[in-house]
Formats: C-alpha cells, structure tokens, sequence
C-alpha cells in the first residue's frame, strides 16, 4: 500500500470554541473529506507564530493547503480604508495571528518548494503573500458585478468562471469554462508579479491564480482558487480533480527527495 501524502492545512480561527470558550482552530470535515477522498492525509496546523516551528510543520509534511475563513487585514495590503469599507471588513478573532501564520506558511512553501494550494481566503493570502492587493468589498468597489456572497448555496454551483487555456485549471478540469460556488464578499485586485489569473468570473472577478509560465518551476505545485471546490467535490469530478492533482503533487514530491 502507498504512504498518503501528508497535507499540512491551516484552519479556521474561532472566537469561542466548545470546550471552555477559548479561541480555538477549526477546520471543517470537508476540506479532510476531499483531501482523504483524494488520497492525502490531511493534518491541522496548530496555532502558532513561531518562525522556527512553522518551518518545521512545513518539513514534516508533503504539502500545504490553505483555507477559507475572514478577511485578510487590510493593512497588509493597503494604506487605510475609507469608513464605508472598513465596516465591511471581519479580521480573526486572534489579533491578526492567522495572517502572520499564513504569510510565513507562503514564505515557507516557496523557500522548501512544496506544493501549495490555497482555497477562497487563501487565494487572496497568497496574492497578498507575494506582493498583490485585494478588493475589499466586491458590492461597494464593483457594483455592476455578480453576487458573489451566495452563502444560501454554498455547496451548489452558482455560476461560471473561464479557464484561462493551458492554465494548470484548465489541464487539471479537462475544461474551458467551470461551474462554481460563491461565497465572498472580498476579491484580488492587482495580482501579485509572479502570477497569472487562470480563472476568471464573466464580471472580471478573478477566480483562480498560479505562477507565470516562466516561473512555474519555482514550486512543484500552486494553484489558488476563490470557491470552494471542498465542497463539490463529492457530486462534481472536476471540483474533486484539483484535489487529486494537488495530492499526486505532494505524494511526487516526495518520493523525488526520499
């Protein structure tokens, strides 16, 4: 039998968690579900901001997946907000920890060359990551687009996005358009140097990023996505796709450096 990959995963942070009300993680059964269901093992990344022991995390494990949850703090990628969008704006509950836990996770990824993939608030932690900024809410900066905060149907495809031809999306779908899920109220705006838009919503909302051409050896594996394929991929073959692509990169990887 071959040994799963292990995929690190930074969960979610919780204000409140169920045993004694203290912030806790959270990573939730269908990010585990795709990954095992892809073949990976997935392992929760415990909270912390050390350099030396997220590096570490990163070592022991054949890849790493980034989650959904809160918005990024804008202050990483801008320089103040008007009051209108600073309402909209809902950071974690943990001062800003998961951020910093993210980037260096980024940087770790890079500097070890392990493969990367990143879902919803991750695409837009990666883009940050690497030098990007982000729309900070999609209703107010881009009113002529689509509703892209169908939380009513976040496990149903609510609409489509364009694959970008012979993007790693395209080649791993088999498809040239895919139906997605849409569950954010944020979105990337200037796109990070040393990358390219793979998908992209009828109303120019970037949907998916990875590395430009010339760069794509950098890592073994990146691929960045604003849905949720995790939560498709039980009923949709090419949401479940990316999972398995991602997890036969890891599962690569390191048989190429046993």
């Amino acid at each position: 039998m071959r040994k799963a990959p292990l995929i690190l995963v930074s969960p979610n942070i919780e204000k409140k968690g169920d045993e004694f009300g203290d912030v806790s993680i959270s990573l939730a059964e269908t990010y585990q579900k795709a990954l095992m269901r892809a073949g990976g093992m997935p392992l929760a990344m415990p909270a912390t901001v050390s350099p030396k022991l997220i590096a570490e995390c990163v070592n022991r494990c054949d890849g790493v997946l980034l989650t959904g949850g809160e918005d990024v703090q804008p202050r990483l990628y801008g320089n103040g907000l008007p009051p209108r969008l600073r309402r909209t704006v809902t950071v974690t509950p943990d001062g800003g920890e998961r951020d910093l836990r993210e980037l260096l996770l980024v940087d770790e990824a890079f500097r070890q060359r392990k493969p990367l993939l990143a879902i919803c608030r991750g695409h837009q932690v990666v883009n940050v990551a690497l030098g990007g900024t982000l729309v900070v809410d999609i209703a107010r900066q881009l009113p002529a687009a689509l509703n892209h905060q169908r939380m009513d149907k976040r496990s149903q495809v609510v609409h489509d996005v364009r694959l970008t031809d012979q993007s790693l999306l395209a080649k791993i779908t088999g498809r040239t358009t895919l139906g997605v899920n849409s569950t954010h109220h944020q979105a990337v705006a200037r796109v990070a140097a040393p990358l390219k838009a793979s998908a992209v919503s009828r109303d120019g909302v970037i949907e998916g990023l990875e590395l430009k051409p010339d760069i794509a050896d950098t890592l073994p594996f990146l691929l960045t996505v604003q849905f949720h394929p995790e939560r498709l991929a039980d009923r949709f073959e090419e949401h479940l796709a990316i999972f398995r692509a991602f997890s036969l990169a890891c599962a690569l990887h390191r048989n190429n450096n046993l």
